[in-house]
């Protein structure tokens, strides 16, 4: 991912929801907005349909930072965009991973992350916040440009078709299951390991 100082910094103006929230905050340009964000704790949200869950839980994951950072970028009309991508999680990214890799016998685990872009440009606001990976997410196998508040069950429905559409190329044929089944494994693992992080 590139260094936030490709990020536009651009002043926001109350045009919209996202943008009357960030001046409330204090916040006069773009830039800060993503800084801000980057900087608030990693964690798992309680409600992602909630647009402002992020700003109500002072917390949220690649999911919930980015919606709020896309959203305000649309309402300022700056061509930023969230993305959603597939990467392979090995134990290299994540420790703990090959103890499911070895079970299942995949060798590795497809898993959704959400980025930003902004013409060749790519932004992630979870790197070093104590997100559970071990380096960053720079090599994906599918991405696709999505709403900035793109619901969990569409974000799901989109991972399954590009599950179905890399593997049946790759021939994995019925790993499919397995590959959702062992997702849902580290994704429970994840949530795990960050409510012990907030006790």
């Amino acid at each position: 991912m590139d260094s936030y100082d490709k990020l536009p910094d651009v002043e926001i103006k109350s045009v919209g929801e996202m943008s009357k929230k960030f001046l409330e905050l204090g916040f006069k340009s773009f830039k800060q907005a993503c800084e801000y964000v980057h900087k608030i704790e990693y964690g798992y949200n309680s409600n992602y349909n909630d647009k402002f869950i992020f700003f109500k839980e002072n917390k949220g994951t690649c999911t919930s930072k980015h919606a709020v950072i896309a959203g305000l970028a649309e309402e300022l009309n700056i061509p930023l965009y969230k993305y959603v991508g597939i990467y392979k999680l090995t134990e290299e990214i994540s420790t703990g991973t090959s103890e499911i890799l070895k079970k299942y016998k995949i060798p590795y685990i497809p898993m959704v992350h959400c980025f930003l872009v902004y013409g060749d440009s790519r932004f992630d606001l979870t790197e070093g916040n104590y997100n559970g990976k071990n380096t960053t997410i720079d090599k994906l196998i599918y991405e696709e440009k999505v709403d900035p508040f793109i619901s969990r069950k569409d974000e799901y429905l989109l991972f399954k078709k590009a599950l179905k559409k890399y593997y049946h190329r790759k021939k994995w044929g019925n790993k499919r299951k397995i590959i959702i089944k062992s997702k849902r494994r580290i994704y429970t693992s994840f949530k795990r390991k960050y409510k012990k992080t907030e006790k």
